[in-house]
């Protein structure tokens, strides 16, 4: 059965047995076991991302062509050599090898993606850079678990921080983007919005997508704060349009 659970020992990354608990209790391999030919693998291991770069872009090295092919190899149990370079903690040869088009976000066969995998090998700065290139934190893995619920399970607290941190920011970006959607229904239909309210509300979210852009640092409570701010704006206007008009009754007074 897969794992893709760090070693209980991290002294040696080459040859790891990991027992882990309940459905998962199988011997784990180590980053370099996901092949022991391919020749990505030991820049890949060691960050020499000036190595990887020769082999994709340079036409005369003898690996050129095969390049792809090569990065995404799978192993038994569907994990190509990104999956090596998350254990290894090589944050640089994720962000170089994502320039070349790789699907960041395909999972193993039991659906575990490189965050679940950097999160379970504790590796921080690697889930910083899969963050930074937009990989889906919300993906589930067999046990329905998120990249956030594997690192709990493995006591690795600073991802489960960080990850935390990422998901408010998410929220409120999908907060933002929902409300906006709604706005261009609205336009569609027969035109209920007043335009001093649209107005409002699109400025609401232009402030707060700005502010998403230059507080890059924003605790998880202040990303919350901001969200409320925006719901606080938002729902009156749209539960006034919800809300049916009261007709008045024409009765004629005696």
């Amino acid at each position: 059965m897969e794992s893709e659970g760090p070693p209980e020992s991290e002294s040696s990354e080459k040859s790891v047995v990991f027992s882990q608990q309940e459905e998962e209790e199988e011997t784990t391999s180590g980053p370099e076991e996901i092949s022991t030919v391919n020749p990505l693998l030991q820049p890949a291991l060691t960050g020499n991302v000036e190595g990887l770069q020769k082999i994709f872009e340079d036409p005369e090295n003898p690996h050129h062509e095969q390049a792809m092919q090569l990065l995404l190899e799978k192993d038994i149990v569907g994990r190509n050599l990104l999956y090596a370079a998350c254990m290894a903690g090589q944050s640089d040869v994720i962000r170089a090898l994502a320039k070349y088009g790789v699907n960041l976000n395909e999972k193993t066969a039991r659906g575990y993606t490189l965050l679940h995998c950097a999160a379970a090998w504790g590796r921080l700065e690697t889930l910083k850079a899969l963050v930074d290139l937009d990989v889906d934190i919300e993906a589930l893995n067999f046990q329905d678990e998120r990249a956030r619920d594997v690192a709990a399970r493995y006591s690795q607290t600073e991802c489960v921080e960080f990850l935390d941190w990422a998901n408010a920011r998410l929220t409120l970006r999908k907060y933002i983007g929902k409300i906006c959607a709604a706005i261009t229904d609205m336009e569609k239909g027969p035109g209920k919005l007043l335009k001093e309210d649209k107005n409002t509300i699109l400025s609401a979210c232009r402030i707060k997508n700005e502010w998403l852009e230059t507080h890059l640092e924003a605790s998880i409570n202040e990303l919350s704060e901001q969200k409320q701010q925006l719901e606080d704006i938002v729902t009156p206007i749209f539960t006034k349009i919800s809300t049916p008009r009261q007709v008045k009754s024409a009765k004629t007074v005696a």
